[in-house]
């Protein structure tokens, strides 16, 4: 027969009662808690859509010029007299909207990070909430960075690899939507992975990555990011693969370099010299 230990002595006529109440109201506020954090994000997604669509009305009055600094580099790779053809009726008004889209998430990206953060940000202390403008900064900058990589290098060399293949027996007529494509996937591809040091750098920070987590583990990532290029070039030649999983394993070993020098450890040892 287990012994039942005696109830503290209470001011309170119903202390039971007063427990079971607690219990609701901690249930109560947990319940809250959850719904505010859905409610959050939905705030988060609707001011990142609303810079979307600033972004698509600004681009859409430029479409003209952004057309023809998108088309104008593989116009050039193209042979004499050859242009983009394009075969359904509503092709090139599509290409349009979808271009003005793409220039559109680009001007808004400062945005979406900023929203992503403060997304975020509840859950952390307030020494990490001063990440919030360098990681605003630094992620819109990459993403941006990224996209003028493979708009000047990445694309130019993978457009080039087919080209090359128009011969007497052989005439490339190229579609301007497939072309587009591929461009518009190398260009948030790279937008993408030219993150890695932004997120590098935030994780360092709160200490759930160091720099020799990341050598131990760097044959893993450069398998990784091969498999990953290899996936996302639209080349089976490995050119594109090359041109895009190359510069990826410099910004991870750059990002090795941001671990060491902002890393949670790093920044105690230079507080504590100071």
């Amino acid at each position: 027969m287990a012994l039942v230990p005696f109830p503290k002595k209470s001011t309170s006529s119903a202390p039971d009662d007063d427990d079971w109440e607690d219990d609701d109201s901690e249930s109560e506020q947990g319940k809250m808690s959850f719904l505010d954090h859905l409610d959050e994000l939905r705030r988060r997604i609707i001011y990142s859509l609303v810079a979307l669509l600033v972004g698509l009305g600004i681009s859409l009055f430029f479409v003209g010029r952004i057309f023809r600094f998108v088309f104008e580099p593989m116009q050039a790779l193209l042979p004499a007299g050859q242009t983009l053809i394009y075969t359904d009726p509503s092709e090139a008004f599509f290409l349009q909207i979808k271009i003005a889209l793409m220039a559109g998430l680009i001007l808004a990206s400062p945005v979406v990070a900023s929203q992503l953060w403060l997304f975020i940000a509840p859950g952390l202390y307030a020494h990490e909430k001063k990440l919030a403008i360098p990681f605003v900064i630094m992620s819109s900058a990459l993403f941006v960075a990224g996209a003028a990589f493979s708009h000047y290098l990445v694309f130019p060399i993978v457009w080039r690899f087919f080209v090359s293949f128009d011969t007497e027996f052989l005439t490339f007529m190229p579609r301007v939507e497939p072309a587009f494509s591929m461009y518009l996937r190398l260009i948030l591809a790279l937008g993408v992975t030219f993150q890695l040091p932004t997120i590098v750098l935030f994780l360092a920070r709160l200490g759930v990555v160091t720099p020799r987590l990341m050598i131990r583990h760097f044959k893993y990532a450069v398998l990784i990011i091969v498999i990953a290029s290899a996936a996302l070039s639209p080349d089976g030649g490995g050119v594109g693969m090359l041109a895009m999983g190359g510069p990826v394993i410099v910004l991870y070993i750059v990002s090795i370099g941001l671990a060491w020098l902002f890393g949670k450890k790093r920044t105690k040892e230079i507080e504590g010299a100071t």
